[in-house]
């Protein structure tokens, strides 16, 4: 059974709850008792094994748990009798059973359902006389690792969560990321490192996520270096902010053996749960536009208070959005380079790109990775890709160990036409990419080169064949007799301050009725033209230009008596993305346009005057 079916036949529990709950309401039902009956599920062959050595090490004394878990060879364990299916044999104390049940394991489980609040929700499903039934049609459900692994069953959390939070009008991206986009920011993690990917090398590393959600990014990436080197072992570490998610994050941590106390629960932002960790890889996909007011005392504190020896020492970035404290505070996760470095990558919207003048928290940021060398390279996605949003979105590869020919440089590429069109939508999710498409952009990652799409076009104006992929070293084609080609650029190579300009600010003199200069009186500013701040401009020249070459070829031609103000320069940074990708496409000729209203202009003409007759 396939994720998608197998999340509608738990979904028709919905049946059950109609009426008495919300629909609203539903997923505070049906997500607890999915984990409850995996769990149930995965301890099934151990049960009687760990009941006999419970019972055995009770009696002598000893600590059952390290014994346990052995048995169980999991994470967790459950000393209680029942399970599920038990628990339908004995109908009138069933609520009595599941407490017992639950409380009977392991701790750091138990945590699991207090954060689901599943105590509430069984007395409230008591009260209705709905419990039974719920539970009886879970029992009847078969999550056993054999019939469901543990990529099905994380996609079966993520098309419920999905489904519950499009029905209480909750942003559903907020959870989760789409597999694909994960799939290629792990490629692009990994590529360069040939130690970490050889087979036979029993390597350890770490990654981490601040905004965990469900574990779904820490899972693939687990699963696509086991895939490449299974001698290798990747420790995982996250945080994640809602109960739900932090509850199924550690839930699936549970069952594929990693150390669930490395999940930690809160907001990442103003209360660090790693703190004092470095980590070797880190992957997040924080949510878009969310303004950080509620932990904006916190934020402002530990800037002012440790500066860069703190998480947000380059600026804080508006309260309106709060995507770049994440990226700030994964720059300060970084392993130092003489330990080995980090590569992250991060999903930002379109907004850190240009957002902010020279001077702002945004801008200073920006200056930051880049004067400091550690953006190897921006993708930009297609549109649609999202479930909670269709806005453009662009995934920033960071790294303080760069090869050495990307050394000074950033890698730009325009994936936003590498899509297919999905068979059914998801929420805002339309466009998906394919593993071609994925590969096609890791490849141009991993080959640090620049790249453009070529399409020839006929006399008559029509595609001859598929567009081509081109790198540098690569032949154009030909374009036929009358024909030609169009080229648009996909990858692109900068040098770091091609984005970093200063902006000046331009003055010219405040003149009395006779039109003189009005002069300073006194201090600095004595026998010196006063400014007009209604003349007062500003000018962005970019950093590798001379700052008074530029001002008396752009500036002087228009104002002679103009001047710069020295004090009020600041440098800043800005990554025009589209601008760089633009391919300009002339007018057609007025005449064809003309030709063509004339031809259009007659044919309704004729319809009518068919109507007419």
């Amino acid at each position: 059974m396939n994720h998608q079916a197998l999340s509608s036949f738990i979904w028709s529990v919905a049946d059950l709850l109609r009426g008495d709950y919300k629909r609203s309401e539903y997923g505070r039902v049906i997500l607890p008792f999915t984990v409850l009956r995996r769990l149930d599920c995965v301890l099934e062959a151990s049960k009687a094994a760990v009941l006999k050595e419970f019972d055995a090490k009770t009696k002598a004394g000893l600590n059952p748990e390290p014994f346990l878990l052995r048995k169980t060879g999991q994470r967790f364990y459950n000393t209680s009798e029942l399970d599920l299916v038990k628990l339908l044999g004995d109908q009138d104390n069933i609520r009595k059973n599941l407490y017992a049940y639950v409380q009977a394991f392991s701790p750091a489980t138990r945590d699991i359902f207090e954060r689901f609040d599943f105590y509430t929700l069984v007395e409230r499903l008591a009260k209705t006389n709905l419990l039974y039934l719920v539970t009886e049609k879970f029992a009847g459900i078969d999550l056993h690792p054999e019939t469901v692994d543990n990529a099905s069953m994380g996609l079966v959390f993520e098309e419920l969560i999905r489904r519950f939070a499009e029905d209480s009008n909750e942003t559903a991206g907020e959870h989760f990321t789409p597999r694909e986009v994960i799939r290629l920011m792990v490629n692009l993690l990994f590529i360069e490192d040939d130690d970490v990917l050889t087979p036979g090398n029993a390597v350890v590393r770490t990654i981490y996520d601040p905004t965990a959600g469900t574990g779904g990014m820490l899972s693939i990436a687990s699963e696509y270096l086991l895939e490449h080197n299974p001698q290798a072992r990747l420790t995982v570490y996250g945080q994640e902010l809602n109960d739900e998610s932090y509850a199924i994050c550690k839930a699936d941590m549970l069952i594929k053996e990693q150390e669930v106390a490395n999940i930690a629960a809160g907001n990442t932002l103003s209360d660090d749960g790693h703190s004092k960790r470095k980590f070797d890889y880190m992957l997040s996909n924080p949510p878009f536009g969310v303004e950080w007011k509620k932990v904006e005392k916190a934020i402002r504190q530990e800037h002012e208070a440790k500066g860069f020896d703190g998480r947000f020492g380059p600026g804080l970035p508006r309260v309106s959005d709060g995507s770049m404290l994440f990226l700030m505070h994964l720059l300060s996760k970084m392993r130092p380079a003489k330990d080995g470095g980090s590569r992250f990558g991060i999903v930002l919207n379109g907004s850190p790109l240009f957002t902010g003048g020279a001077g702002s928290g945004e801008s200073e940021i920006r200056r930051y990775v880049l004067e400091n060398d550690l953006v190897e390279a921006i993708v930009g996605l297609p549109t649609d890709m999202f479930y909670n949003t269709g806005i453009a979105t662009y995934v920033w590869i960071l790294s303080n160990k760069k090869l050495a020919e990307r050394k000074g440089r950033v890698q730009l590429i325009d994936a936003s036409g590498f899509w297919q069109k999905m068979r059914k939508s998801l929420g805002s999710k339309r466009k998906e990419m394919s593993d071609a498409h994925i590969a096609t952009v890791t490849r141009l990652f991993g080959d640090f080169t620049e790249a453009e799409l070529v399409t020839v076009f006929d006399a008559a104006g029509q595609v001859q064949g598929e567009p081509q992929l081109l790198t540098g070293t690569d032949n154009a084609p030909v374009s036929p007799e009358g024909g030609k080609l169009k080229r648009v650029p996909i990858s692109r190579i900068f040098r770091n301050d091609d984005f970093g300009y200063t902006t000046i600010t331009v003055e010219r003199p405040l003149k009395d009725e006779a039109g003189k200069p009005v002069l300073g009186l006194k201090g600095k500013q004595k026998g010196k033209p006063q400014p007009d701040s209604a003349l007062r401009d500003t000018e962005n020249v970019p950093l590798a230009e001379d700052i008074q070459a530029y001002f008396k070829r752009e500036v002087l031609p228009h104002a002679l008596d103009a001047w710069i103000d020295e004090e009020k320069s600041k440098v800043g940074y800005e990554i025009p993305f589209n601008r760089h990708f633009y391919v300009f496409e002339p007018p057609r000729d007025l005449h064809t346009i003309d030709e063509e209203l004339k031809a259009v202009s007659a044919s309704i003409m004729r319809m009518l005057e068919e109507l007419a007759e």
